[in-house]
């Protein structure tokens, strides 16, 4: 297991908020993941597009009550070219989490963690972990815990231009 179920249950606690340009812009490294459509799963083909990266587990309670919320982002901005991608933390096979996603009614772009993703976007430390990242491939702002659908949104519109 790459993080302990633990770590979920600290990020419960409280979501930390730190936005990227309080002490600089990082540029979102780029991925090709196995989606769990079985589809490529780049970064690059987002370019210039506002997208949402939220590392999750099957596991993790807040993560599954972020799903919904996500699922609204993914709707509500999409004509602005927002885009989300949830990245799996578990040690389970794609199909497994597949049928949970597609439990929870997940309706976006999905595909296991890589060693090398989490490595790139690290540390995750505890989950849900979501990155907002805007239009120039900046990521701006980085939330470790659950993030209510009001406090998402808010942070959706700031990558979209709104």
């Amino acid at each position: 297991m790459r993080l302990l179920p633990i770590a979920c249950l600290v990020a419960c606690m409280a979501a930390s908020a730190v936005p990227r340009s309080a002490y600089s812009a990082e540029t979102a490294a780029p991925f090709t993941l196995k989606g769990l459509d079985g589809k490529p799963l780049k970064l690059s083909d987002y370019k210039g597009q506002p997208v949402v990266v939220d590392f999750w587990a099957t596991w993790c309670a807040p993560c599954r009550a972020s799903m919904p919320h996500l699922n609204l982002l993914q709707e509500h901005y999409q004509q602005q070219g927002l885009v989300v991608i949830g990245l799996s933390v578990d040690d389970e096979s794609a199909p497994f989490v597949r049928r949970y996603a597609d439990k929870l009614g997940v309706r976006f772009r999905m595909a296991l963690a890589s060693e090398d993703v989490l490595d790139d976007y690290g540390p995750i430390r505890s989950i849900p972990t979501t990155l907002f990242i805007n239009r120039r491939g900046e990521i701006v702002r980085r939330v470790t815990g659950y993030i209510d659908a009001e406090t998402m949104d808010g942070f959706a519109q700031e990558i979209v231009g709104k």
